[in-house]
Order: C-alpha cells, then sequence, then structure tokens
C-alpha cells in the first residue's frame, strides 16, 4: 500500500492526460507498455512549475480514449501495470504533490464485463446494471440500452441498483487502498445524482479530495448539496479567453463578481473552484487567443482570481491545440511538445509561488478596483492584480504598491500589453 497524502487545499493543479502525454496506442492493447515512467521523469518540472497536486486523467484498463472503462480494477496495459501506478504515485508524494485520480462513474465502455455478458446473453443477463429497454441500437444489440449524451460506445450504469453500487464504491475503495491516491475528479458529476456522490464521500473517509465536473448549473449549490470539494469553473475559463478576445474586460469581472464578490448574493464565495484556461477537452489557450501576447494576462487571471488554478500539461509551453482538430490534437505526446522557450514557464511558476505564499490569494476576498474594456485590477485582501490588454498606457489607482513580479514599485501606470500582481507598502 502506498503512502497517502491527503490534502483538502491546493495551491496549484497540474493536469495530465496519460494516454496522449505517453504517446500510448489509440485502442487497447494486449501486452502492458510502461510508459508511466516518463510521467515520473518530469515531477521535477512539475515541482518547479509550482503545482502540489497532480490530475491524472483516464489511467484505468479502457478500449480508446478512456472513458470507455473496460476494468474498473486494472491499469490500461497501454500505460503499464498497477505496480507501475503505485510507483508513480509513491513518486509524486514522495515530492508533496497529491495525486487526484480522474473516475467515470456514470458510464463504462462497450467492452466493461457484465455488458460483454449482457450482450452474449441476448439481453438477459446483467440487465439491470444497464438502464435497458426494448428496441435496438447502432450496433444492432437487440435491446436498446441508454447512451451517454447519445455516444453509443458509452454505456451508461443504473445506480440505483445496489450490486451497481457496490461494484463503483468497491472500485474507489480499491484505488485508495491498493494505490494510495488523495482524490478523484467526478466525471459528468453533472449526470452523478447526488445522493451517489455523498455515498462516495462517505466510502472514501475523511480527508480524501473530490472536484466534480460541472459544465453549467450553480456551482455553490451543487457544492453545498453534495458535500464535495470544488467544481471545474467552465464560466470563468470561457470569461477569460472570450474578455481577452472582445477586448471587453467587463464579462470576465462580472463573472468573478457574480461567484466570488463580497455582495451576499455571490454564489461560490467561501468555496473553492477548480480554474483553468485549458484542459483536455477544450482548444489550447494559446491557440485560442486572437493575440497571442494575452496569454500572460490569462494567466495572471487565473491564479489572481479566487480558487485554485489548474494547468494542463504543456500549455506552461504555450503548446498548441485546435479542438476542431480532434481530441488528439489537445492530447500530444510529451515528447512532442516544444519545450524550448522557457519565458512562459517562468512566468507561471512566479504566479505560483504567490498563490503558495500571499495570504491575500489564499483567501476568498475579492473586490474590483478599477474596470474598462481593455484594463482591468481587482484586489485580493493586500494583493492587488492588474491586466491592460490594450496598446496604451493606462492610469490605474493603485498607489503605494510594489510589484511582486519584478519588485518594482508601481508609478500609477501601467503599459500597454502588460500585467503584474502588486502588494500595497
Amino acid at each position: 500500500m502506498c503512502y497517502t497524502l491527503r490534502m483538502k487545499k491546493f495551491s496549484v493543479v497540474y493536469q495530465i492526460y496519460p494516454l496522449g502525454f505517453c504517446g500510448a496506442e489509440k485502442t487497447a492493447s494486449e501486452e502492458a507498455h510502461s510508459r508511466l515512467g516518463a510521467i515520473a521523469d518530469i515531477i521535477p518540472d512539475i515541482k518547479r512549475l509550482g503545482a502540489d497536486a497532480v490530475l491524472l486523467n483516464p489511467v484505468l484498463s479502457s478500449t480508446s480514449h478512456g472513458y470507455d472503462t473496460e476494468d474498473l480494477f486494472a491499469v490500461d496495459r497501454r500505460l503499464g501495470t498497477a505496480d507501475d501506478l503505485r510507483a508513480l504515485v509513491a513518486a509524486f508524494h514522495k515530492e508533496g504533490i497529491s495525486v487526484i485520480l480522474d473516475s467515470v462513474f456514470d458510464h463504462v465502455g462497450r467492452n466493461f464485463g457484465p455488458f460483454v455478458r449482457l450482450r452474449a446473453s441476448g439481453g438477459r443477463e446483467y440487465r439491470d446494471w444497464f438502464i435497458v429497454r426494448d428496441g435496438n441500437t447502432p450496433y444492432g444489440d437487440g435491446f436498446y440500452y441508454e447512451p451517454w449524451e447519445g455516444h453509443f460506445e458509452l454505456v451508461r450504469l443504473n445506480l440505483d441498483n445496489p450490486a451497481v453500487q457496490e461494484h463503483l464504491l468497491g472500485a474507489l475503495k480499491f484505488w485508495i487502498s491498493e494505490f494510495g491516491i488523495d482524490g478523484v475528479r467526478l466525471d459528468v458529476a453533472y449526470m452523478l445524482p447526488k445522493w451517489f456522490i455523498k455515498m462516495l464521500r462517505q466510502a472514501a473517509g475523511d480527508g480524501f479530495y473530490f472536484v466534480g465536473e460541472m459544465i453549467h448549473g450553480d456551482y455553490g449549490r451543487f457544492i453545498d448539496e453534495t458535500g464535495i470539494d470544488s467544481v471545474t469553473d467552465y464560466e470563468c475559463y470561457k470569461g477569460i479567453y472570450s474578455a481577452l478576445n472582445s477586448r471587453n474586460l467587463f464579462e470576465i469581472e462580472h463573472s468573478m463578481t457574480r461567484l466570488f464578490g463580497n455582495e451576499p448574493w455571490a454564489l461560490c464565495r467561501g468555496r473553492d473552484l477548480l480554474n483553468f484556461t485549458d484542459n483536455h477537452d477544450v482548444s489550447r489557450i494559446y491557440t485560442i487567443l486572437n493575440d497571442k501576447r494575452d496569454v500572460y494576462a490569462a494567466y495572471t487571471i487565473l491564479f489572481a482570481m479566487p480558487g485554485t488554478p489548474c494547468v494542463y500539461y504543456g500549455s506552461e509551453y504555450a503548446c498548441e491545440g485546435d479542438k476542431r482538430n480532434g481530441d488528439a490534437a489537445l492530447r500530444p505526446c510529451w515528447r512532442d511538445v516544444d519545450k524550448s522557450d522557457g519565458r512562459l514557464f517562468g512566468y507561471i511558476s512566479r504566479l505560483a509561488e504567490l498563490k503558495r505564499t500571499q495570504a491575500g490569494l489564499i483567501g476568498t476576498d475579492y473586490r474590483k478596483i478599477f474596470l474598462t474594456n481593455t484594463a482591468l485590477a481587482f484586489g485580493r485582501g493586500e494583493i492587488t492584480a492588474a491586466v491592460n490588454i490594450g496598446e496604451q498606457p493606462v492610469a490605474m489607482p493603485l498607489e503605494n504598491c510594489v510589484s511582486l513580479i519584478d519588485g518594482r514599485e508601481y508609478k500609477g501606470v501601467m503599459p500597454g500589453k502588460s500585467c503584474d500582481v502588486f502588494r500595497r507598502l
């Protein structure tokens, strides 16, 4: 059993999609390939970047992309063995980095054992494990089952079935006891019954971290009603790149005030959201920005706003990837990522240091200080973050402040195309 390093609050999360990162085959392999060591090799870089947690997208046995699970109790052979995963988790723990594992409890792949039995029996055995009714599917199964969002390669589970509950809860306990993980990301948490999420929390025990994938909805209410620690903040993800591209910083500021402001109606004040500029499902921030220079402003907002910032592997090097070219374009092999320019890496690592050490950025306070279409300043306790995405200098009311990026005293004017984090003198 691995030593478990459990933390309920992180400074920075680093996200990796292992099947892509390791250059694995596109479909399931019959033999094991020990590739997880490639992730262990970059632990020093992850630590240097400033992350204290790593989120690993699917590592369990699957047919193709990882979310079409075949076996919840086995490591994907394309990545390695159970021993390889145990060694990877232990290596992260040795450096003080917690490990969050992606978990899929809503659906499985068509090669999932009980579903294979269902098909072989003509729709009789294990029927109550899934949401099955009369009809047919595009695969010609002779019965109809509920797919995930219309994708018939993903079979939704019947979570009302006690046998399914036992299987899934047993898998979670297995990951904790066998691999020593510290938390899970709940894939499509917005589709999971809240009572089931509470069951998962109880099974995991105290100190185990849960972050739910949420796209829309009331983030704060979902956290309160399920008791999980965090949800993915897609509202501010969209707000950051959209505000920068449209030259309308009112958009992202409105979202931050709506979610985190000091007003009593703020939806997520005092709650922790997982914030990001890109991930394994969306175009890379450097690709989507109209003006590439704005990538520094994007990360300044990301790290200075309330919540926990998450950096997707490769984006610290301005890696590109367009969703229109398919998911593979978003999930490159690490050896193919151009890491020759370390300027953005250095800037993000400085922001991570501030996120870890500055009380204002650790707390929940948020207040708007200055706002125009192209300039924004907001306060977090004694800390102020400011961005100017316009070409011309802008005067901001930030007297008696010193830059935490380069140590220079603020002189009242933010140059064009600049961003900074200040502390009051």
